[in-house]
């Protein structure tokens, strides 16, 4: 019981990282001697400290790490990445009892921390709140063990279904508190993708200007090149990749990459954002890519947003989840949000 209560104390440390350490996952470091916390720490940032580095820093009496136990939400990296190795700042630090929630999976580390650790003389335990640790971290598990990012798709639809008014006319549905919502998931997702009719109908922003956070890199599906320049998706505010048939050059903050028209499409992106460690995308539409994802497998959870008043009477339908668990659903004021996983979704060792 000790052990899973300062484990989850190590995980509610880890969350404070959500939408800023990504590539890297979010990792929480508490250590504890004689049933006491003396030090805690978690990853702040990409390229910043690690969990257990801010940990050990945060230790005022150093002698005390020999008897102490550490306990950390991810396996300690064994290799020299944008900071050294925490295995081996645990080790000179004479730590010799750790206890882990989850292995890695990322190829550079996977078991190496552990070992590392268990011939230095080190005591390890694996496992605590393991499942709780697959959820906090399942961006990264899923990139690393799919070879994909994470995919969350999200739309908004009327009471009656639709989406949008006929011929895609954009119309207002969620109210401000779905709204604000919407930004939230944007700052912790590393991406956001929109589709070539959503573009050109909606002209988003796709920031997080109702949200404190970083701004997602934005992605956009264009495969003739026929949006307009006076877009705001290429305004060059913040870094924008248009995937095409073609292959304009490159400028401040818009990158194009230049798809093969005889080979789907969906594969290839997924390759590229691998290639970028976009560990997350934020899939905000239009309903033919969001159609096109669900009817491909290719997405983990599904956020809708469905509006208790509005009508439309017709329009564009909403997409249809099918293989989905819904999760939950939770009252917005003038909307229902509805949270979706994919049943065959699996984290982890289970993938």
């Amino acid at each position: 019981m000790a052990d899973e209560l300062y484990m989850r104390r190590a995980l509610e440390l880890a969350r404070l990282g959500s939408g800023y350490t990504s590539p890297n996952p979010m990792v929480g470091c508490v250590v504890v001697h004689d049933g006491r916390i003396i030090g805690e720490g978690w990853h702040w940032q990409y390229g910043g400290p690690h969990a257990e580095v801010n940990a050990i820093a945060s230790v005022e009496n150093k002698s005390l790490l020999p008897q102490s136990r550490v306990y950390v939400t991810l396996e300690p990296c064994s290799h020299f990445g944008k900071t050294p190795p925490c295995a081996d700042l645990l080790i000179s630090s004479g730590v010799r009892d750790v206890v882990i929630c989850n292995t890695d999976p990322n190829p550079l580390v996977a078991g190496r921390g552990i070992k590392k650790l268990q011939e230095a003389g080190a005591q390890v335990k694996v496992g605590v709140l393991e499942q709780e640790g697959l959820e906090l971290n399942k961006r990264f598990f899923t990139f690393h063990t799919l070879k994909r990012p994470f995919i969350l798709l999200k739309w908004a639809e009327t009471a009656d279904g639709f989406v949008a008014a006929d011929n895609y006319k954009p119309v207002q549905i969620s109210g401000s508190l779905a709204q604000r919502l919407v930004h939230k998931y944007r700052a912790e997702e590393q991406a956001i993708l929109v589709g070539t009719r959503t573009a050109l109908a909606d002209n988003p922003r796709l920031n997080t200007r109702l949200w404190s956070g970083r701004n997602p890199l934005r992605l956009v599906i264009d495969r003739q090149l026929q949006l307009p320049p006076h877009l705001h998706l290429f305004d060059q505010s913040q870094p924008t990749v248009v995937y095409t048939y073609k292959k304009p050059v490159d400028r401040e903050n818009l990158y194009f990459v230049q798809l093969h028209e005889n080979e789907p499409l969906l594969p290839q992106l997924m390759q590229d954002l691998h290639r970028r460690q976009v560990l997350s995308v934020l899939v905000e539409g239009g309903t033919f890519l969001l159609e096109s994802l669900l009817q491909a497998g290719l997405w983990d959870e599904a956020i809708l947003l469905k509006s208790k008043y509005k009508m439309l009477g017709s329009g564009i339908k909403a997409p249809t989840i099918a293989g989905g668990q819904l999760l939950g659903i939770h009252d917005l004021n003038t909307d229902w949000l509805q949270h979706y996983r994919k049943l065959s979704v699996a984290l982890a060792s289970e993938a």
